[in-house]
């Protein structure tokens, strides 16, 4: 992916609350596609090799959630967190780690991951197909900026982090202010 282009459409499979549905287990499926998330809005969309692991549970995700507040000041109006997990389990790392600003997108095939050239294979590590980790700015479904990290390749025996950072976003962001409408 690189500027100016349109992010693949998709249909991404989510639970969501429901208190309809009785049981121990409120939640129900809910379909939502690239559409509804990116469609009117400028967003961040970050993604990273599993939710629960150490890189992305102790610096990125929680970075972009710190960061929330700064990134809307500078134009954004959504942080979405993807990942190549299903929605049951990116719904439990978002509540382990208390998620106020950052929506969690659960993309457990694959796909859109796949659609963006950002799938890896990373069974020297027993994940299989996980994203490799990368940032953009997205406006209206189209790519303002692609910030992806160096070195990718299946079985990658390293884990890079800083390209796709929150504080490489807030640069970014910075450097290019939101032009306003004369």
């Amino acid at each position: 992916m690189k500027q100016g282009d349109l992010l693949p459409e998709v249909t991404f499979q989510t639970r969501v609350r429901d208190e309809s549905v009785a049981g121990p287990n409120p939640y129900r499926w809910q379909p939502v596609t690239t559409g509804d998330y990116f469609k009117g809005k400028r967003v961040v969309l970050f993604s990273l090799p599993g939710a629960f692991t150490p890189t992305c549970s102790t610096y990125q995700l929680p970075g972009f959630e710190k960061s929330a507040a700064e990134m809307a000041d500078l134009g954004i109006d959504a942080i979405y967190c993807m990942s190549v997990n299903d929605s049951f389990v990116m719904n439990q790392w978002a509540r382990s780690q208390d998620l106020e600003n950052v929506q969690v997108i659960p993309d457990g095939s694959g796909e859109f991951t796949e659609k963006v050239g950002m799938l890896v294979r990373k069974d020297n590590l027993g994940f299989g197909a996980r994203s490799w980790r990368y940032a953009a700015i997205v406006n209206d479904g189209v790519v303002e900026t692609w910030l992806e990290e160096p070195g990718r390749s299946d079985d990658c025996p390293e884990d890079p982090y800083g390209a796709s950072s929150p504080e490489a976003v807030l640069d970014w962001l910075r450097e290019n202010p939101v032009k306003s409408a004369a």
